[in-house]
């Protein structure tokens, strides 16, 4: 090894020797490129460079414009210069793979914002049918370290204030080179080996979104439980149970996804915060809990959860009481909600059988002979047998004794620490709430047990999910009244 410019052997420093001892890469490739857009899955890359720096100095360089075959946005145009026409003899990404793929095996892929980057340029790779999974090291994050107390980290503050020149900005040369110099400066004024940090195995320093610190991710425990993701100004983006808290926020950063919803997120994320649970099945009832009171801007799925059947009831033109399960309607209330249609039949068929109802009249038979006639439940009112006014009767002693046996229960699932366990309460077929209490508190009856836990907002994700949860683990639950009709 020769110092850069004496041509005099030396001792290689500690960096150096670190990363080439440790790791046996060739050292850095320092990436930019310009895009169409802000996430790979959707937008193509319209330029870029590549720089090969072994430590000391630049050992190559490669640039290309790159036909993203898509019309380049009016704005993206107007910041990089980069237009429709500029790129149409370019060639596609696909004729080029090979080359970067060569260029960055075996190196370590350096950029302004490494998870932008790189997420754009293993997405393009992989599509062309080359894998890469390239240690990486955000100039950003360590310039933070390096030199700390600046306004701002963007490359343009950040050359301005360490006297870097870049006559082409926003073009994916001008910007590699400058990131090349800013790399230099790095390692030269690195006196306390923040670098060597984040390259070692294990590092969260590569992967983690540039506004969120390392120390928020080594605070998670390995235990169940809803962590919360803030942006900047302190508003909950994103709400998440985990049975594992660090392995399942560490997941949600660590796999360069190229979507538009992993993107966004990883962008805006700057702390995190977390409440232990106790037990995976606790941790999805609060962090249902939590979506519902914050209503955060990334979480999709439980806005729009509701229950998608119903039990209905009405009289038919022929003065006859039907009952029936229909998808839930705008405007039309049903007796009971179910999640799955099957949960509803099993409901309707006890009840047909419990209370000597027609399967005809209660939709679970078509045509033919009727089958409760036949098994010797149905006392005929579809043939004509039996007086309209007898078969309502028990139409109405079903519902009501639908409406007076709602379910009532508690589920007891481990606590956060030894000593404690955590119940969770249904009330007459209604989610009541929740609370963690000393293993040796004495609750006696079930209406006790109100005044011990928090109540919460009914919630019909959590009925159903308790009810799930009772009928695979009847040993968790006390309390238990009336729950076989919903034994679901």
């Amino acid at each position: 090894m020769y110092k850069a410019g004496t041509g005099a052997k030396s001792e290689p420093d500690e960096f150096y020797q670190t990363v080439r001892d440790l790791y046996l890469w060739k050292m850095f490739a320092i990436v930019d490129i310009e895009t169409t857009g802000g996430h790979a899955a959707a937008h193509g890359i319209t330029e870029i460079a590549i720089i090969l720096h072994n430590g000391k100095e630049i050992e190559g360089k490669y640039q290309t414009l790159i036909n993203p075959l898509v019309p380049i946005p009016r704005f993206i145009t107007s910041l990089t210069g980069i237009n429709d026409a500029m790129v149409a003899s370019a060639p596609i990404f696909a004729e080029v793979a090979e080359r970067i793929y060569n260029l960055l095996k075996d190196r370590i892929f350096v950029a302004h914002n490494v998870n932008f980057d790189y997420s754009f340029v293993k997405h393009h790779l992989a599509a062309s049918g080359f894998l890469i999974d390239s240690r990486k090291l955000c100039t950003v994050r360590l310039g933070r370290k390096v030199f700390k107390n600046l306004l701002s980290y963007s490359l343009g503050n950040l050359c301005r204030s360490l006297d870097i020149e870049n006559d082409s900005r926003h073009r994916a040369g001008g910007d590699a080179l400058a990131t090349t110099r800013l790399l230099e400066k790095l390692i030269a004024a690195d006196s306390e080996g923040h670098m060597q940090k984040m390259l070692k195995q294990g590092s969260r320093e590569g992967y983690l979104p540039l506004q969120l610190h390392a120390d928020d991710i080594s605070r998670l425990p390995y235990a169940a439980g809803v962590y919360y993701f803030y942006d900047s100004k302190g508003t909950v983006i994103y709400v998440g149970k985990a049975l594992n808290l660090r392995k399942r926020v560490t997941s949600h950063f660590s796999n360069n996804s190229p979507s538009r919803r992993k993107q966004e997120l990883a962008r805006n994320v700057s702390r995190i915060h977390f409440e232990e649970c106790g037990s995976e099945f606790t941790a999805a009832v609060f962090e249902s809990i939590e979506i519902k009171r914050l209503w955060p801007r990334y979480n999709f799925s439980q806005k729009k959860w509701e229950h998608s059947y119903g039990l209905f009831s009405y009289e038919d033109q022929l003065g006859i009481h039907r009952l029936g399960i229909e998808r839930i309607r705008k405007n039309f209330k049903p007796v009971f909600s179910f999640n799955l249609l099957m949960d509803g039949h099993q409901v309707l068929r006890k009840l047909i059988k419990d209370f000597s109802l027609c399967p005809k009249y209660c939709f679970l038979q078509k045509e033919g002979e009727c089958a409760g006639i036949h098994e010797g439940y149905c006392k005929g009112v579809c043939e004509g047998k039996e007086p309209v006014e007898e078969y309502n009767q028990r139409v109405g002693q079903a519902l009501q004794h639908l409406k007076e046996n709602l379910p009532s229960f508690a589920i007891v699932e481990k606590g956060r620490r030894p000593g404690e366990q955590c119940y969770l309460l249904l009330d007459d077929g209604k989610f009541y709430g929740m609370g963690y209490l000393s293993e040796n508190e004495k609750i006696g009856q079930l209406d006790n047990l109100k005044n011990l836990i928090t109540a919460f907002p009914h919630n019909e994700l959590i009925r159903n999910m308790m009810l799930r949860h009772a009928a695979s683990y009847p040993e968790k639950t006390i309390f238990n009244v009336q729950r076989s009709t919903f034994n679901v």
